[in-house]
């Protein structure tokens, strides 16, 4: 988070062998934009409990309840239109702490924001849809005929953790952003609402498809794969909880370490990496596959065995089903999984989450890249060789079919490094910098969008590149972290000689869901309370846009 810090913590965190993360971008670390001040971690022993591996449809680990116990019933489908923020926005009424009086780590400091109302928001009027275009003129006006190609959601960072991981490195938020969430024990249920959204929304705005923008995992575990595919696919059931069965509120689906049946998306899903899917905490590669089936946490984890679930260290239960996965290994649990989530023999056969897909009746193709470096750094990392053997043979093939492209990929321009931050990783001196990437995507006239994530913040941004075609790059917010947001876009030839990319955020519905919203309050009180960035953006033109751009020809 803050550089001086971070170098002069280092030397710490190696020796406990718990390093911090570098920083992205835009100033935060572990490739977000969250943080809550470090406090004192307590050195405890918790309670270790047996797994009951017998459980009876339940995703995730084998420490859940019994086969006796009935499956839990998914909350019904949402009633009415979902309202888009163009309609209604949702704004925290508590005003910025930028003194960070409180810690939201302390348990009694969350119930202090609670009561002060740190979590609480306001409904108001909504922001138009601004059209923009890339040079900044008048855009021009639709033609007889508007087609709408495509409409999809990009659902992104959504970092769901398994908090009671010994790999986890919670004891230093304060210097590696992210390392710590007050609401990250109800991300499962945040998820889930707003899987429950998109299906609402695609009852009145029918959808093709959900686009992830990767992190979709927060540490790259086995449990946490599973937690986050069994949620999109609608499984019987689903435990967030490792190692012992915690159950903090005695009683069923009361609280956020209690199974629950999950509603499914009712449209496809289409699988993007990013680097929390890849690598320790988002940062460092995975060279030590002990550390998070292990049962010594050295870097600070949760215990739900004490009120509050305030973050320890020293002995912790061990779990098996927390094993670290490669990413060869992920690609290919992910491409066995139904319809493959647009993960190819080819993608599976080099082990990288590198593939494309088409828009059926439409000449649009997506170029889905995993852009994370496997040597460590949470920045992205594009190297000629990747150009070569397989970004560029895809462009190429795509520019020969006459196919409109929208590139994405969890890392931005901008958040493009060559390898390696405040000595973590391994540098690359070959790295292609943020300009020559987009020097390069300038230098095919079918490409129209660069839609990313990682930054946990909404951006767009109009991109033209010295002597190439200009086109749009777009970043959709976190599910996890304020202001909890997805995106909706609509892809529109205009029959006139241009296209336009409507893109409108839009805010989980949690109706009937107190847990998750629950987790929702949690992560505006991280916000309010000086430790979490404004995801919503520099501006209105970030926000609700419409991208004009010229069909390519």
């Amino acid at each position: 988070m803050i550089a001086r810090r971070l170098v002069s913590v280092l030397a710490l965190v190696a020796a406990c062998n718990s390093p911090t993360a570098g920083e992205t971008d835009d100033g935060s670390s572990s490739g977000d934009t969250s943080g809550t001040t470090a406090s004192p971690t307590s050195t405890t022993t918790t309670t270790t409990g047996e797994a009951d591996p017998t459980t009876t449809g339940t995703t995730g680990d084998d420490s859940t309840t019994s086969t006796s116990e009935p499956l839990p019933e998914p909350l019904p489908p949402l009633e009415g239109p979902v309202p888009l923020t163009d309609e209604v926005l949702r704004t925290p009424t508590h005003p910025v702490d930028e003194d960070k009086l409180l810690d939201l780590r302390v348990p009694a400091d969350v119930e202090i924001a609670l009561a002060e109302g740190y979590g609480d928001v306001m409904l108001g009027p909504g922001e138009p849809v601004l059209p923009r275009t890339l040079d900044g003129s008048e855009p021009p006006s639709p033609g007889a005929a508007p087609k709408l190609l495509a409409r999809f959601v990009h659902l992104a960072d959504t970092q769901l953790a398994d908090d009671e991981s010994p790999a986890r490195l919670a004891s230093f938020d304060e210097v590696s952003g992210g390392a710590f969430r007050p609401q990250e024990g109800h991300v499962c249920r945040m998820l889930n609402a707003g899987v429950r959204t998109i299906n609402a929304l695609h009852v009145d705005m029918p959808l093709d498809f959900v686009l992830l923008g990767g992190d979709n995992t927060d540490n790259a575990q086995t449990n946490e794969l599973e937690w986050f595919m069994g949620i999109l696919n609608g499984a019987p059931a689903v435990e967030c909880d490792s190692a012992v069965d915690d159950d903090p509120l005695p009683g069923p689906d009361n609280d956020q370490k209690d199974r629950f049946a999950p509603v499914g998306l009712d449209v496809p899903w289409l699988w993007v990496a990013g680097n929390h899917d890849v690598l320790r905490q988002g940062t460092f590669a995975i060279l030590d596959f002990s550390e998070p089936i292990g049962d010594s946490s050295v870097g600070g984890t949760r215990d739900y065995g004490q009120p509050g679930a305030p973050i320890v260290k020293g002995m912790v239960p061990a779990d098996p089903a927390r094993a670290f996965l490669t990413e060869p290994e992920q690609v290919a649990i992910v491409a066995g999984d139904g319809d493959g989530h647009g993960l190819d023999a080819a993608a599976v056969a080099l082990g990288r989450a590198f593939y494309t897909f088409d828009v059926a009746g439409t000449p649009l193709r997506f170029l889905v890249m995993n852009t994370s470096s496997l040597t460590g750094a949470s920045q992205g990392l594009i190297r000629p060789v990747d150009l070569e053997t397989v970004i560029g043979p895809k462009l190429d093939q795509a520019l020969a079919e006459d196919k409109w492209v929208i590139v994405t990929s969890h890392h931005r321009s901008g958040s493009l490094g060559n390898g390696q931050e405040f000595g973590i990783g391994t540098k690359y001196d070959d790295a292609l910098t943020t300009v020559q990437w987009q020097e390069f995507l300038g230098g095919y006239d079918n490409v129209i969008l660069h839609l990313a994530a990682h930054t946990h913040r909404l951006m767009v941004e109009p991109l033209q590149p010295v002597g190439g075609h200009a086109y749009w790059e777009m970043v959709t917010p976190s599910l996890n972290d304020f202001p909890s947001q997805m995106r909706v876009i609509e892809v529109w030839d205009q029959d006139n000689g241009a296209l336009s990319i409507q893109a409108r955020a839009f805010d989980m519905i949690t109706d009937d869901d107190p847990l998750a919203e629950l987790g929702r309050t949690l992560a505006v009180a991280d916000f309010t309370s000086g430790w979490e960035n404004d995801g919503r953006g520099t501006g209105p033109d970030q926000r609700n846009v419409e991208l004009w751009i010229a069909a390519p020809e």
